[in-house]
């Protein structure tokens, strides 16, 4: 598939436009094709929800106390696969309904520190970060292979945060907030990891933490943190960087025709408009 230009990554005109907004955190974006709705969670004085974006300026709670649901994704069964923080558990919610008609944990051990973001490759492995933000010293990215085994896979990182999988399943891509930069590793035939090498690390001056990230249908990757978004080649090169307003945690591509891309950030959400559908790991198996 030949390149795509710059200017084509956005669409002509694009602007950033408020989707919803309230003194809550906003975490964890997924955009459900049945529906054409967009799901994200939301961290706040009083617990923690899942909202449904309804149509701009209001949502409906579809799950309420979720015990620390932070990252989702839309796996390739077509249930959101969700990081539960606090319960300590990967979770599998088919979306539709006033709530989750069945909430079927995946994964689950007390001992983690807290799962907090989660994907899966076209393959059906699953990975999810859970680090260690009290010590430092005991963070890990964990792989859930197809028929329910879990293995430690990534111990080489201060604080894995947001990931993503190349779209031929065989990178994985992995923020480290506390090092300020993005790092890969190749994904075996069997799902296990080899030796991680840093991917991206801008030389600017913002450190505000890479979060979340996502991908388009022609593998580039967009990362959240040092400022903004981040559009990177796979070859590790910088397309692009779009600064946003305030602290973007994640993102994901949506709308209808998959070329709208979703950004959840401190207290808002935005949407902006893209030239470029998301890829499997970015909203659209």
């Amino acid at each position: 598939m030949p390149p795509i230009d710059l200017q084509t990554t956005l669409a002509p005109g694009a602007t950033l436009l408020q989707e919803y907004a309230d003194n809550r955190f906003f975490e964890g974006p997924t955009w459900s094709p049945t529906e054409e709705k967009l799901y994200f969670t939301a961290f706040g004085e009083h617990g923690q929800q899942v909202l449904r974006l309804e149509h701009t300026g209001h949502v409906t709670v579809w799950m309420d106390r979720t015990e620390g649901v932070n990252g989702t994704f839309l796996a390739k069964d077509g249930r959101i696969l969700a990081a539960q923080v606090y319960a300590h558990r990967v979770l599998a919610l088919p979306p539709g309904g006033i709530r989750p008609a069945e909430v079927v944990t995946l994964a689950a051990d007390p001992a983690w520190n807290q799962p907090n973001d989660v994907c899966q490759s076209p393959a059906g492995h699953i990975y999810f970060s859970d680090p260690d933000f009290k010590t430092r010293k005991n963070s890990a990215v964990y792989h859930l292979s197809p028929d329910g085994r879990v293995n430690k896979a990534i111990t080489d990182m201060t604080l894995p945060n947001g990931l993503v999988v190349s779209n031929d399943g065989r990178t994985l891509y992995v923020a480290d907030s506390h090092e300020k930069h993005w790092r890969a590793y190749p994904i075996g035939e069997d799902g296990s990891l080899g030796a991680g090498r840093v991917f991206f690390d801008p030389d600017v001056a913002d450190q505000a933490d890479p979060d979340g990230m996502t991908i388009d249908e022609h593998g580039r990757l967009y990362f959240t943190g040092r400022g903004g978004v981040w559009v990177v080649r796979p070859d590790g090169t910088m397309l692009e960087f779009m600064p946003v307003p305030e602290f973007c945690s994640n993102l994901t591509f949506g709308g209808p025709d998959g070329r709208t891309l979703y950004l959840t950030c401190k207290h808002r959400v935005y949407s902006l408009r893209m030239a470029v559908r998301g890829g499997p790991g970015g909203g659209r198996w």
